[in-house]
């Protein structure tokens, strides 16, 4: 929809919108954008449509309407300081599904702070999930009636019988949905079946919820959604897909006179929608914060009091993220939210953005450095990349011919790593390019060939380098050990003798690589020419 007057038709082709951020992010070679057209498509939508294909509009997300081409943005949210009245507060019955988890329980206690008489919360397991016993003690404490059944929103008959259950005295006022799975993979890796399992909770839960309460007089109907079915996120398509159904779904039953709000959350700190605490240095980097669960609470409640539709509700640097997701290409998505100077008529060019400013000030500095230097800033570039990706702390464990395979690496870490080298060198590199350049060197020189691909592949090969390499190599250690020079050499190549079973070629490659050869030979062997 594009707006009051637009009326969703069908929030199932949503889930095509959902899949193809994720598509965006994942294959960026192959993608061309998502286009919504009109109901009905006339000489004038095709004319219009010819334009968005031919790249006329610049955009990637765009819907066709009878009134002109309309392309997608995220821009912040306004609102009043205050709103009227005493804002959103919960009565009689409140349905949450998901309700033992770790966002139920948060909503849970929250709903029993503000005023619920009557808390039904629902899993597939009921009292025997874990914690479920604690939690039901605790709300009940707070005041409310709490039932606890096992219930899968997703079997209609086993979720008409519990709506059928509620008491009359407290008749259902609310619903939230929080339950939801999380499989992520690469598009490639996904199947019927795993989609299925994503989907289920998330579609199937949400329509059988939407069409058994069409008829009760509810307050709020709120759906947990997600970050990933608004801005994409590698390895989530199918999780994407699902939860821009939600988001859908809630202005289709808008716009039919029904109470619906859609949050896409971005990552809670803890544990469920939530991401677990290892990748928490990864978020990080990548330009989004865990959220605390009370201010995201806070959120929560605000989004109700001002009555919204929809929100994205997410703690996000948005320059960095957005590099993150898209790698070379920019996000016309994002572009309200990232800090830019915007031309005009009488001023000079735009600031090149974060990514583009990155990406020319790496070649600027490159292109000053003799082919082996340029060499060794790249492995040294994509080393702390790889370190970056897996969560390591440091990037000195990481050989330059130890595979990527053997690092751990997997199709959704290959495309971090892809996205992150791409914004860095402003290159559109393959999704595949952890696998077909299997480590660190052959990654640097790939990036080395297509960043400067004018170069004298002769000029890449440096002789004298190549000289002095040899004649290290074929100087047996013992000769060191004898010249004194042994601890200078390892001091200078950061290697502990202690327990070091390295054979003096891979020794030596070590040390050369760690460090400016001449360097190391007029160091370690006093000047001496060889």
């Amino acid at each position: 929809s594009v707006g009051r007057s637009d009326r969703l038709v069908s929030p199932t082709q949503a889930m095509v919108w959902g899949l193809g951020r994720i598509v965006e992010v994942e294959y960026p070679q192959r993608w061309g954008g998502l286009v919504d057209l009109p109901e009905t498509i006339d000489s004038r939508a095709m004319d219009r449509l010819a334009g968005v294909l031919a790249g006329a509009e610049a955009e990637n997300q765009v819907a066709i309407r009878g009134s002109g081409v309309f392309a997608k943005r995220l821009v912040r949210a306004s609102a009043p300081e205050s709103t009227t009245g005493d804002g959103w507060r919960p009565a009689g019955s409140v349905l949450v599904t998901g309700g033992t988890g770790a966002l139920g329980g948060h909503v849970a206690r929250w709903l029993a702070r503000t005023g619920a008489e009557h808390l039904v919360l629902t899993s597939r397991r009921g009292m025997a999930a874990e914690g479920a016993v604690e939690l039901k003690a605790e709300l009940e404490a707070l005041g409310a009636r709490v039932t606890v059944a096992a219930c899968d929103a997703a079997d209609r008959a086993a979720l008409a019988a519990l709506l059928e259950g509620i008491p009359a005295q407290s008749p259902l006022s609310a619903v939230v949905h929080t339950a939801g799975v999380l499989d992520d993979g690469v598009i490639d890796a996904l199947t019927v079946e795993r989609a299925a399992g994503v989907l289920r909770p998330k579609v199937d839960a949400v329509r059988n919820l939407h069409e058994l309460t069409a008829g009760m007089d509810l307050s709020a109907f709120v759906l947990f959604s997600s970050a990933a079915g608004t801005i994409g996120g590698p390895g989530q398509g199918s999780y994407a897909a699902g939860n821009a159904y939600l988001d859908a779904l809630a202005a289709q039953r808008r716009a039919d006179g029904l109470p619906a709000t859609s949050i896409a959350w971005g990552a809670w700190a803890g544990s469920g929608l939530v991401i677990d605490g290892d990748l928490d240095e990864y978020m990080n980097s990548s330009g989004v914060a865990l959220m605390n669960p009370e201010l995201a609470i806070s959120a929560l409640q605000r989004v109700l009091d001002l009555d919204e539709t929809y929100a994205l509700v997410i703690d996000a640097a948005w320059e960095r993220f957005g590099g993150e997701q898209s790698g070379a290409r920019p996000t016309p998505l994002l572009t309200e939210l990232v800090q830019r100077r915007q031309p005009n008529a009488s001023s000079e060019p735009a600031d090149p953005a974060p990514g583009e400013q990155a990406a020319a000030e790496l070649r600027a500095e490159l292109e000053g450095l003799s082919p082996a230097k340029r060499q060794r800033s790249l492995r040294k570039l994509v080393r702390q990349h790889v370190a970056a990706v897996l969560g390591h702390a440091t990037p000195d464990a990481i050989e330059n011919d130890q595979s990527f395979r053997e690092l751990g690496f997997d199709s959704l870490t290959a495309v971090q790593l892809r996205n992150r080298l791409s914004a860095i060198t402003g290159l559109e590199l393959p999704t595949t390019l952890a696998f077909d350049y299997p480590n660190l060197t052959v990654v640097a020189e790939h990036l080395e060939t297509n960043m400067f691909p004018e170069a004298d592949e002769a000029a890449l090969k440096d002789p004298e380098e190549d000289r002095i390499r040899e004649a290290l190599a074929a100087i047996p250690l013992a000769r060191f050990r004898e010249a004194g020079l042994m601890d200078a050499l390892l001091e200078l190549a950061q290697i502990s003798e202690s327990g070091s079973e390295l054979e003096p070629q891979e020794e030596l490659n070590s040390a050369v690589d760690a460090m400016d050869v001449d360097d190391l030979v007029q160091r370690a062997l006093g000047g001496a020419d060889l």
